[in-house]
């Protein structure tokens, strides 16, 4: 990969060198200059170089903009004497304004005068520019860290880049997230397109930076957080997992992140694909066991582990608290059993388990479990004393086994914060009798319950309510959601989507008073009978609620027209539903737009 001259920036790197070994690395230079964008267009820019306009030099170009534009105005001045004096020129050579076109002696004030408001306004800009700078430069080292420090690394990098007095920075910083997201122009709007072959010459990059900036701090100050996100490629790999083992062997490092991707998306991933990835990752976790063994969160895409894998990465990285595994599995309808002194938060998204058991994680506060792929009970809860928020995540079809969370958080009692996801489709909780369910719901302060299909009777969430004495507030959303649903019905037959329907559910005390509810939250709030219905009857059982939030649907931009909102927008018709509602003076209701 060339990356010696970026965008014509040579001199500049060459001036920077002595300063700052970090920004003089030649992967910084095509990080931050967009060095692989000069590769891609080819000739274009590099004319553009050689006509002695450097990219990354703003001054250079005004420099040279304006001899142009003395030489036009010299011109220009000339036309407008002589047409004073009464020199009639019928024609008048510009150069540089028309080099082909002449300009006829009563144009020439009036293109004096464009002239002289372009200049002005490049100078103003200019000046803008370079106060903004000596701003920025003026403030304290500490005070720029902290602005450093909450961008992306090499972003940071690149400003630092432009300004000598900020060159010696990216050693101070104590904090780094690289990722080889971060290619010049991606994040504008809309997005550039990005080849494949760009992407790994970034992350190729990538690994030489990270070498760099770990290489050449002063191991006097302490690396608070590391974070890095690449693609799973062996030597790049290698070579980053190797530079952050000797930092952790060096330098004071706190915690240590890394994202792991695949070059290919999961849709475009073939069985041998999700093996060949766990096998590339098994082999890096071998050759660098000093950099996982430091590691406080992972995460993990696309992979097909071996039986004893998982249980083996778990016992390398022995300080994890935070573990993603997204379309992770160690085969179709396999068991993963979970084991660690350290985790704090796990989160497993679509992976192909038959059942996972949580069998001793004494620290384990937070759990996220999006589409199981089991029509059973999906988990199993052994040791887990401090487990205190749960995320269900479920898009399910006719065959799926409708769950009682009186069974699966049997040995949970503990959980005070609980989200079910439905997806917009069936519902797969089942209504329970309270006094099975107040045993495991007794904790319970905080409830989601999120994409409810419209339509359907909200009735049945009151159960919850019955359960969980301690319940402060309930949020519900009710949307049907159609960029994530299955709209096409041949489908939904084939693969037993269900129609809606109604949870069917009667309460076991239908005069039963909730004491500590204090908030209700609906979202896709619409001002008909079904809503203005389950608002009265929240109240009418929670007797100590005291604000209701009614929002509109989340928004939408690809799906949002497609059923068009009746939520109460204007100052009559929200006094018209809240008189509707009828509630007792000492509730509050929000209309959220």
């Amino acid at each position: 990969m060339r990356a010696g001259r970026v965008g014509g920036g040579g001199a500049a790197y060459r001036s920077n060198k002595l300063a700052s070994p970090i920004c003089s690395s030649p992967a910084i230079s095509l990080l931050c200059c967009g060095g692989l964008n000069k590769q891609r267009r080819g000739r274009g820019d590099s004319n553009k170089a050689s006509s002695g306009v450097l990219r990354c030099h703003r001054s250079n170009k005004i420099s040279h903009e304006e001899q142009k534009r003395s030489s036009q105005k010299s011109a220009l001045n000339e036309a407008a004497a002589g047409n004073k004096n009464g020199r009639h020129r019928r024609n008048v050579s510009v150069p540089g304004v028309c080099t082909q076109h002449k300009v006829h002696p009563q144009k020439a004030d009036y293109l004096l005068f464009q002239l002289n408001a372009t200049q002005k306004a490049t100078r103003n800009e200019a000046a803008a520019s370079n106060a903004n700078d000596d701003r920025l430069s003026k403030l304290p080292n500490d005070l720029l860290l902290n602005i450093l420090e909450r961008v992306d690394t090499l972003d940071a990098i690149r400003a630092c880049i432009l300004s000598r007095q900020m060159l010696k920075l990216p050693t101070m910083l104590s904090r780094f997230y690289l990722s080889v997201s971060s290619i010049p122009g991606l994040q504008a709007k809309p997005p550039r397109a990005v080849t494949l072959k760009e992407v790994l010459g970034i992350n190729s990059a990538l690994s030489h930076v990270t070498d760099n900036i770990l290489s050449t701090r002063s191991p006097e100050v302490t690396i608070s957080k590391l974070k890095i996100r690449f693609v799973l490629l062996p030597d790049d790999s290698l070579a980053i997992g190797r530079s952050v083992a000797r930092a952790m062997a060096t330098q004071k490092l706190g915690a240590a992140e890394f994202e792991i991707v695949t070059k290919k998306r999961y849709n475009l991933c073939s069985s041998i694909d999700f093996l060949n990835f766990a096998k590339q990752f098994n082999d890096l976790v071998g050759a660098c066991p000093h950099a996982f063994a430091g590691l406080t969160s992972l995460w993990l895409e696309n992979m097909r582990f071996g039986e004893l894998d998982i249980p083996n990465i778990l016992s390398t990285c022995k300080l994890l608290e935070y573990l993603r595994l997204t379309h992770c599995d160690s085969g179709i309808y396999s068991v993963l059993q979970v084991e660690h002194t350290q985790l704090v938060e796990l989160e497993i998204d679509q992976g192909k388990f038959q059942r996972v058991e949580l069998i001793c994680l004494p620290k384990l506060q937070r759990l996220t479990y999006n589409n199981w792929f089991s029509c059973e009970d999906p988990m199993y809860f052994g040791f887990v004393p401090q487990l205190s928020k749960l995320s269900l995540i479920k898009t399910a079809t006719r065959s799926d086994k409708s769950l009682k969370l009186s069974q699966l958080l049997a040995n949970v009692p503990s959980v005070g914060d609980l989200r079910l996801d439905f997806g917009s489709e069936k519902i797969w909780v089942l209504p329970e009798c309270p006094k099975l369910l107040r045993p495991v719901l007794s904790k319970l302060q905080h409830v989601n319950l999120d994409h409810l299909p419209e339509g359907c009777d909200l009735a049945w969430t009151m159960f919850i309510l019955e359960a969980a004495p301690s319940l402060k507030e309930l949020c519900i959303t009710v949307w049907d959601h159609w960029c994530i649903m299955v709209k096409d019905k041949e489908f939904r037959e084939k693969y037993g989507y269900c129609e809606k329907a109604d949870v069917k559910w009667k309460p076991y005390a239908p005069d039963f008073k909730h004491k500590n509810l204090a908030k209700l939250t609906i979202y896709g709030f619409q001002p008909d009978d079904n809503f203005m219905r389950y608002v009265r009857c929240v109240v009418e059982h929670a007797i100590n609620i005291t604000e209701i939030s009614l929002s509109d649907r989340k928004g939408c931009r690809r799906c949002g027209d497609l059923d068009p909102s009746r939520y109460p927008r204007t100052a009559g018709e929200r006094k018209q539903t809240a008189d509707e509602l009828g509630l007792a003076s000492g509730v509050v209701v929000h209309f959220r737009s």
